[in-house]
C-alpha cells in the first residue's frame, strides 16, 4: 500500500503543484503587460489571460491538498514521520501553503480587481504586482526545497 501512496503523492505533486507554480509565476508578468495594454490596445485579452491564470492557481491549489495527505500516508507507511527531513518537509509545505492561501491568491484577486475596475495605471498597482512576484518566488523556492528534501534525503537509496 505504501508504494501506491507514494505514487499518488508524487503524481499529485507533479500534476497539482506544478501548474500552480507555473501559473502563479506567469501572473505578475501578465499583469504588467495588461498595465501596458492601453497603449497597445490589448487590455481585454490580457485580463482574460489573468483570469485563467488565477483560476488555474485556485483550482490546482485545491487539488494540491492531495500532496500532503498522501505524503503523510507514505511517511507513515515507511515509518519516517519522526525523521528530521520529513518534519522539515512538512514545515516547508505548510509555509508554502500559507503563502499561497494567505498572500498569493488574495493579491491576485486584488490585482484583478484593480485592473478590472478601469485604470490599469492606478497608483499602487505596480507595487502590488511586484509584491506578488516576490511572494510567488518564495512559494516556488519553498517547493523546490521540499523537492530536494524528497530526493536527497538521509538514508536515501540514491547513493547521494
Amino acid at each position: 500500500m505504501t508504494a501506491f501512496f507514494l505514487a499518488v503523492h508524487v503524481l499529485a505533486a507533479i500534476l497539482a503543484i506544478g501548474p500552480v507554480a507555473v501559473a502563479a509565476s506567469m501572473f505578475p508578468a501578465a499583469a504588467r503587460r495588461v498595465t501596458d495594454a492601453p497603449v497597445r490596445g490589448g487590455q481585454a485579452d490580457g485580463l482574460a489571460a489573468l483570469r485563467v491564470l488565477h483560476r488555474v492557481c485556485r483550482v490546482y491549489a485545491l487539488a494540491g491538498l492531495a500532496v500532503p495527505v498522501f505524503g503523510f500516508a507514505t511517511a507513515s507507511g515507511l515509518d519516517v514521520l519522526r525523521d528530521a527531513w520529513v518534519i522539515a518537509s512538512i514545515l516547508l509545505t505548510g509555509a508554502a501553503a500559507a503563502i499561497l492561501a494567505l498572500w498569493v491568491l488574495p493579491r491576485q484577486d486584488a490585482v484583478l480587481a484593480l485592473l478590472t475596475a478601469g485604470d490599469p495605471t492606478a497608483a499602487g498597482i505596480g507595487r502590488q504586482v511586484a509584491r506578488l512576484a516576490m511572494l510567488t518566488g518564495v512559494f516556488n523556492l519553498l517547493w523546490a526545497a521540499v523537492t530536494v528534501l524528497m530526493i536527497v534525503r538521509p538514508g536515501s537509496t540514491t547513493g547521494v
